[in-house]
């Protein structure tokens, strides 16, 4: 998985980014229960990478939720 972009977010609907939101934090629950048994994953930077993702998704949705 790359790292989105914040321009791409931004490009987003409400729907679409909340939508976006849920797949990361499912995937991220994913990625936490594979290491949580030990398992190793099969890239080491995805955790990460999906994290970082989460963030920003998070970012774009504040940034949205202050400007109204």
């Amino acid at each position: 998985m790359s790292l989105l972009r914040m321009k791409d977010l931004r490009a987003l609907t409400d729907e679409e980014l909340a939508k976006r939101i849920r797949d990361l934090e499912m995937d991220l629950l994913r990625e936490r229960g594979v290491a949580a048994m030990g398992g190793a994953p099969a890239s080491p930077g995805h955790l990460r990478a999906v994290r970082t993702n989460v963030a920003r998704a998070l970012t774009v949705r504040t940034e949205r939720s202050r400007k109204q």
